[in-house]
């Protein structure tokens, strides 16, 4: 990750919570430890931020606390070409009539470019593939109530949802933060508490992630190997997380990013 992706990284940890601990961010961008210190201390140099023991904090904290993770807007410049022909990918697994639910992520949303000429039932708690579907196609479109999240474009709820427990769903397309022996991982336990509820509701967990994800660690598990059906991932895949997929039984789509972008290979 570039120094000013970085920044922008570790600037939207220190508004999203009270203080960003140096681990924390070190997790978020994939760096080290003395390059974190040394971009904190920059940006407190610069007046951005506030160094303090251990991480930093933010200036002018928000009312509004934030999720753990990197923001949406950041997210969604990174690996977008494997991103695109993976969403493209997922996009063929759906069938007119059939009800989905897609959850909020910059991989999931990148399905909604492929949804405009379906009819399908959609439940989504992002905000912006709502929006999008509802603007630029005839699918029905089903969202739950809660807060909405600008960071990370979603909604979410601490007390659940009524409309979420009784949608059901033929399938859930579903991002991560991580992906490995343990199963999915999250960054945040409300995004947490939030997708549990929703992967209840579908017969199929289908995982959209770019092969950066099988090297992405967190310390919450969303749910084990066991309960996903398909993996769809970019043929940057390593051997060895290939053979982990295959030894647990899922699934395993694997899509060209080269300029063949769109023909694909399974894996059983």
């Amino acid at each position: 990750m570039h120094e000013t992706e970085r920044h922008r990284v570790i600037l939207a940890a220190v508004q999203a919570r009270p203080v960003a601990t140096v681990t924390e961010l070190v997790d978020m961008t994939g760096t080290s430890e003395a390059t974190i210190r040394r971009d904190i201390a920059a940006l407190h140099v610069q007046g951005q931020l506030r160094r303090v023991r251990g991480g930093a904090e933010a200036v002018n904290p928000p009312e509004q606390g934030g999720l753990m993770g990197r923001p949406f807007s950041v997210n969604e410049t990174i690996n977008m070409t494997a991103k695109r022909a993976i969403a493209r990918a997922a996009t063929e697994l759906c069938k007119d009539g059939e009800p989905i639910i897609i959850n909020g992520g910059t991989t999931t949303y990148q399905m909604v470019h492929h949804l405009t000429a379906r009819r399908l039932s959609v439940f989504t708690n992002s905000f912006v593939i709502a929006e999008f579907l509802i603007q630029n196609s005839r699918n029905s479109v089903v969202i739950p109530g809660g807060t909405i999240y600008r960071e990370q474009n979603v909604i979410l709820s601490p007390f659940g949802g009524v409309v979420a427990s009784h949608f059901y769903a033929k399938r859930m397309f579903i991002g991560c933060q991580g992906i490995g022996q343990h199963g999915l991982m999250e960054a945040d336990p409300m995004i947490v508490q939030s997708e549990l509820g929703l992967i209840g509701q579908a017969d199929e967990l289908i995982v959209l992630a770019d092969s950066s994800k099988f090297s992405g660690r967190s310390s919450l598990i969303l749910c084990g190997l066991d309960r996903i059906a398909t993996v769809i991932t970019d043929s940057g895949i390593r051997d060895a997380d290939r053979q982990m997929l295959e030894t647990a039984g899922v699934r395993l789509i694997v899509v060209e990013t080269s300029a063949e972008a769109g023909r694909q290979s399974t894996v059983a």
